[in-house]
């Protein structure tokens, strides 16, 4: 059992980090908000060989292992928020679930546009009635005539307003296996967007209406059984939202540790007072724990899936060392943490997010209770 990285993997880090550092710490927290990702932050990661790092060769990825995605993802993301999530999308979530379930057709069609940083997919999945409740799903796919028309709604899509690409989960029938998922693109006839609302982050979302919204039947990347068949990718997945959420939580610890080492009160530097040293050693104890956490789900998964088990006692570790860290760090700073423009105030936001999306905390608990007791504890009444 070895806990030091690889010669390889610390290569992959310093140079990932001197990339960050070189292309995207000028921007790291930018007064504006972005209304999109940057297309020029998806291109240049793609140009150095940052996209779809798990991907076989043949596909246009990079053969790699899932923790040398971890990696990178965590060192970009811990000099930049946002070109962090430009890593999550050329790989995890939608583009992993294409690259798995897509025809040769769409791979060549969207697949490659997608990691050469040309395009963005995302996935369409939260409903106003199937939140957490993801098996209640709503929007319908019914086939005829070689096409699959689309009828429902969505909310709270991640890159809603730019993505070019959909990942829309729906039913084609009334029970649970026939849930499935389908590609819709973007300009497809009897589809909208609207993008005008906003996380708390800042970051703009959509809502999605399809109307009888047609798409080829080829467009279809998973028939039936979807919840089943999507489980590995979805864990993959919960591991670049994990990864994301440490690294802001390492980013907000290292700025109050630099703030703490000068600012004065009371003829002393902060960092002299007992009580706040205790506070950064519980701080550093969280971050270091969720790591080994976050490590161990990804280095067991090899190039393959991660464990559901020690996804969900990742997810959960990171997510809460994240935000419990940005929280303590922006105390640290007073008055001048709580501005909305600072960028630990920025973090601290950010990673409240992370405790909902790609499964909330609850959920990793009902998960890990379940390997617990050996059984599956349904949430439904009656």
């Amino acid at each position: 059992m070895d806990f030091q990285l690889s010669e390889y993997h610390n290569d992959l880090v310093t140079a990932t980090r001197q990339l960050a550092r070189d292309q995207f710490a000028a921007r790291a927290y930018p007064r504006d908000e972005w209304d999109g990702l940057p297309r020029e932050y998806l291109k240049t990661l793609a140009d150095h060989g940052l996209a779809g790092i798990t991907m076989p060769v043949e596909d246009g990825g990079q053969d790699g292992k899932l923790l040398d995605a971890v990696l990178v993802i965590e060192t970009v993301a811990q000099v930049c928020p946002t070109a962090g999530d430009c890593v999550q999308a050329l790989n995890f979530g939608a583009i992993q679930q294409l690259a798995r379930h897509g025809s040769p057709g769409l791979k060549e069609r969207v697949l490659q546009p997608c990691l050469r940083g040309e395009q963005l997919i995302t996935i369409a999945m939260t409903e106003p009635e199937a939140g957490s409740a993801v098996t209640d799903l709503r929007t319908r796919g019914r086939i005829a005539d070689g096409q699959v028309a689309v009828t429902g709604q969505k909310i709270f899509t991640t890159h809603g307003q730019s993505a070019d690409h959909f990942v829309v989960w729906l039913r084609f029938g009334d029970d649970r296996k026939s849930a499935g998922a389908v590609l819709v693109g973007r300009d497809t006839p009897g589809f909208t967007v609207d993008s005008s609302h906003r996380f708390t982050s800042g970051e703009r979302y959509g809502m999605l209406y399809f109307e009888e919204c047609l798409v080829p039947t080829d467009n279809i990347l998973v028939p039936d059984d979807g919840f089943r068949r999507m489980l590995a990718v979805f864990n993959v997945e919960r591991l670049g939202n994990a990864s994301r959420s440490l690294a802001l939580g390492q980013a907000a610890f290292d700025l109050a540790v630099g703030y703490a080492g000068k600012r004065r009160q009371f003829g002393r530097r902060l960092a002299e007072f007992q009580g706040l040293q205790w506070r950064f050693a519980e701080m550093k104890l969280k971050l270091e724990a969720a790591r080994l956490l976050l490590y161990r789900a990804a280095a067991n998964a090899d190039a393959g899936v991660p464990s559901a088990l020690e996804t969900a006692l990742a997810k959960l570790a990171c997510n809460r060392a994240g935000f419990e860290v940005a929280n303590d760090a922006l105390q640290m700073f007073g008055g001048y943490g709580y501005d909305q423009e600072a960028a630990v105030n920025y973090i601290f936001r950010r990673t409240r997010g992370w405790m909902i999306a790609g499964g909330t905390v609850e959920q990793m608990l009902n998960r890990i209770a379940g390997e617990v007791f050996g059984e599956t504890f349904s949430q439904r009444s009656g």
